[in-house]
């Protein structure tokens, strides 16, 4: 089994990518190789942003590697927050206040329209990758249901009428953004061959 890094300390996305990759790949986070360093996400695109973090680990501690980045897209902020998701009610800022700031500022709006996406690259063998996955939906006018992360409680994809929060992990991952885009990276770690 080889052993390959997921560039994040978050515990939530490391337990969905394992679901997803199975038992091919050991799958290491941050944690796991002691990496504490503070990675700058200083790309203003998803792409750039999973490319520094991938790169970071490779450069600095040798080991194959894949990192995401995800935002969240509301057509009626103009894509916001987009690339700045986890940030957008500020950096010391939690999910709860990112949640209030986007229902805030889309109070009175007509269009609810959104859509999340992840991108995942991956440093393999010397090589780069990239892998997006998408999803449609809404955003909500009020929380629903608590499982999930980040803006769970809000996005409803339109597959389901229901919120990220209120599904089961097998049921989230089987239509999430970052679902797919791992999705794609584990048919691809499968049989590199064939892409």
């Amino acid at each position: 089994m080889r052993e390959i890094v997921f560039a994040t300390h978050n515990e939530h996305k490391a337990r969905e990518v394992r679901e997803i990759l199975g038992e091919s790949w050991k799958v290491l986070t941050l944690s796991d190789i002691v990496c504490h360093d503070d990675i700058p996400e200083t790309a203003d695109t998803l792409e750039g942003n999973a490319l520094i973090k991938a790169r970071w680990v490779r450069d600095r501690y040798g080991k194959d590697c894949f990192a995401d980045d995800t935002g969240l897209m509301v057509d009626a902020l103009g894509g916001a927050p987009g690339v700045m998701s986890a940030r957008y009610a500020g950096e010391a800022c939690d999910s709860e206040a990112n949640i209030d700031r986007l229902l805030g500022e889309l109070a009175g709006s007509g269009s609810r329209a959104a859509h999340f996406s992840t991108v995942v690259a991956l440093c393999l063998d010397g090589e780069e990758y990239l892998f997006e996955g998408r999803v449609e939906g809404e955003i909500s006018r009020e929380c629903h249901g608590h499982g999930g992360f980040g803006y769970d409680p809000v996005f409803v994809p339109v597959e389901s009428g229901v919120s990220f929060a209120e599904m089961s992990a097998d049921d989230k991952n089987a239509i999430s953004h970052r679902g797919r885009a791992i999705r794609k990276l584990a048919r691809f770690l499968d049989n590199p061959k064939l892409n």
